[in-house]
């Protein structure tokens, strides 16, 4: 008696045919995880890459809102190397260099002192960023270069940060009786700072108006 049609099984192609089409199916499935993970890995990348722009502007803006004139020592001065500042601390005044080296922005900052000699000393001392560069902390990669302009009420517009501004006389201050007197020209501060980072992603510009 001859077997049944309905119970005949699967042929060795048919077989192969449904393993080669769960092949692709899974091959599919596993382009759409692997793409889903990375674009997930790519947010949180990109969330990282925000906030932690969002903190270094926001340090940069507390530096330039708390810039202290002070006969100690120059306020605010760019060399296009580095912004150097005078600001004021609970403690008393502390020198700030921000700098670009190799693509890296970075930022220094002296102890709170009290005495003209003590700012004077690091003030000297922030020239030279190998004296500085240990102690400084890493606050931006891939920056490819920098730009700082000054708001002069005189130019009433954006002008380069080193050309020379208007000077002032330098005000008494109380001295020690060790404390050398201030050599150096007063400029007036001006009244905004433009910050321009040229970055891979794009230029990124970032204006502060200067407390009086």
């Amino acid at each position: 008696m001859a077997p049944s049609s309905s119970s005949r099984g699967f042929t060795l192609v048919e077989v192969l045919v449904a393993l080669f089409v769960m092949a692709v199916l899974a091959g599919m499935a596993w382009q759409g995880i692997d793409a889903l993970a990375r674009s997930r890995e790519g947010a949180q990348q990109a969330s990282a890459q925000v906030l932690r722009l969002s903190n270094v502007l926001a340090q940069w803006e507390q530096d330039l809102n708390q810039i202290q004139d002070s006969a100690a020592a120059p306020s605010l001065r760019f060399d296009g190397a580095a912004l150097r500042l005078t600001r004021r601390t609970p403690e008393g005044l502390q020198f700030v260099v921000w700098t670009l080296q190799d693509r890296q922005l970075w930022r220094w900052a002296s102890p709170p002192v009290t005495r003209v000699r003590d700012m004077q000393d690091w003030w000297i001392r922030g020239q030279q960023w190998s004296a500085i560069s240990g102690d400084a902390l890493r606050m931006l990669g891939d920056v490819d270069s920098w730009q700082v302009y000054y708001w002069r009420l005189t130019d009433n517009n954006w002008s380069n940060a080193q050309s020379t501004g208007d000077t002032a006389p330098v005000p008494p201050v109380k001295q020690g009786d060790n404390d050398p007197p201030p050599d150096f020209d007063r400029e007036l501060l001006p009244r905004g700072v433009r910050l321009l980072l040229q970055m891979p992603p794009g230029p990124l510009t970032r204006d502060i108006v200067l407390r009086p």
